[in-house]
C-alpha cells in the first residue's frame, strides 16, 4: 500500500464569500420547526442511537469506567428488538486498548483524542507522538484538536500541515478535526477553518471538545455542513461531521438530522458519515423510544449514568 503522501497548504483553499449571519441563524430556526411523524420519528430515534460516540474523557476515568461504558454501547436496551448499538466509543489514548478488548467482535469504533486535547497547547512532536500511540494501541479514529491561537493569529499554513502531519500518521485510522467553533469567534472564521481541515485531509469535521461553551449549535453546523456540500460539489469527495456538547435531546438530535438531510441529503444519514459527540443523549433517545414504544416514560433510575 502506498503511503499517504501529505496535502500541502494552497491560500485558495480558503477563498470563500463572508457568511449570511442572519440567513444562516433564520435557515437553521426553520429545520426546527419541521413536522416528523410517528414512523419517522421512531427511525430518527433509532438512527440517532446508532451516531452516537459514546464519551468519557475525565481525569478521574478508570478501566472500569471504560468497560462499563463499552458494555452500555453494547447494550443500550435489551429489553426492545431493534435497538442498534452506538457508532464509537470515545476515550484518551491510555484508555483505548480497554476500550479495544471491551469491543471485540463487534462494529461499535474505538475512537481516541489526541494532539494535547483539549488545549491543543504542546508541540507538534508531542502531538504526533500522542497520535502513533492511541493508532498503536488500537484506535479506530482519532479526534485531534486544531491550534486555535495559531489560527486566530493567521497562520493557517501552520495550522494546516499541523493537521496534515497527524492525518500521515493516523495511517488507516479516520481523523476527526476539532475546531473548537466556541473559540473561533465567528462564522466566517468557523466556515475558514472547515475548509482548512478538510483541504489538509480530515476525513470529519468536528464543531467541539465539549470542554468550551458554546459548544455545537445548529448554525455553526449549517455552516460546516455547508462546507462540506460544497467540497463534494467542487471535488466528489464526502467528508463527514460530528457535532460535540450541548446535544443532550432526542428533539434536538432530530433538529440536526433533519438538516443533515436537507443540506447534504441521505448518502450522509449513516454513521459512517454523521456523528453526535453526545453521551447524555443516549439515555434520552431511550426514554423516548420507550414511550413511543409502551406509551409512557421509563424513570431515568432505569438507565445507567455513564
Amino acid at each position: 500500500m502506498k503511503p499517504i503522501r501529505p496535502a500541502v497548504f494552497k491560500p485558495s483553499v480558503l477563498a470563500a464569500p463572508p457568511v449570511d449571519q442572519t440567513g444562516v441563524e433564520e435557515r437553521a430556526a426553520r429545520f426546527t420547526k419541521r413536522s416528523i411523524k410517528a414512523d419517522s420519528k421512531m427511525q430518527g430515534l433509532l438512527m440517532t442511537l446508532s451516531m452516537i460516540d459514546l464519551t468519557t474523557l475525565e481525569g478521574k476515568d478508570t478501566v472500569g469506567k471504560v468497560e462499563q461504558l463499552c458494555y452500555k454501547a453494547l447494550h443500550l436496551h435489551d429489553k426492545f428488538e431493534g435497538v442498534p448499538t452506538v457508532a464509537a466509543i470515545c476515550v484518551y489514548p491510555s484508555h483505548v486498548q480497554t476500550a479495544k478488548k471491551a469491543l471485540q467482535g463487534s462494529n461499535v469504533k474505538v475512537a481516541s483524542v489526541a494532539t494535547a486535547f483539549p488545549a491543543g497547547q504542546s508541540s507538534r512532536s508531542v502531538k504526533l507522538s500522542e497520535t502513533k500511540f492511541a493508532v498503536e494501541e488500537g484506535a479506530d479514529e482519532i479526534d485531534m484538536v486544531i491550534s486555535r491561537g495559531a489560527f486566530l493569529a493567521g497562520e493557517y499554513a501552520y495550522v494546516f500541515d499541523e493537521i496534515a502531519a497527524v492525518k500521515e500518521v493516523c495511517g488507516q485510522a479516520r481523523l476527526k478535526v476539532i475546531l473548537e467553533t466556541g473559540e473561533l469567534g465567528s462564522l466566517d472564521e468557523v466556515r475558514k477553518a472547515s475548509q482548512l481541515a478538510i483541504a489538509a485531509g480530515a476525513d470529519f469535521i468536528k464543531t467541539s471538545t465539549g470542554k468550551i461553551q458554546p459548544a455545537a449549535t445548529l448554525p455553526v453546523t449549517l455552516v460546516m455542513l455547508e462546507t462540506i456540500r460544497d467540497h463534494y460539489y467542487k471535488t466528489g469527495t464526502m467528508v463527514g461531521m460530528k457535532p460535540a456538547g450541548g446535544i443532550s435531546t432526542s428533539k434536538l438530535a432530530l433538529h440536526y438530522l433533519v438538516m443533515l438531510n436537507e443540506t447534504l441529503g441521505a448518502d450522509w444519514m449513516h454513521p459512517h458519515w454523521f456523528r453526535f459527540g453526545a453521551s447524555s443523549l443516549a439515555n434520552n433517545v431511550l426514554m423516548q423510544i420507550a414511550k413511543e414504544k409502551e406509551g409512557c416514560y421509563q424513570s431515568p433510575n432505569y438507565f445507567s449514568v455513564d
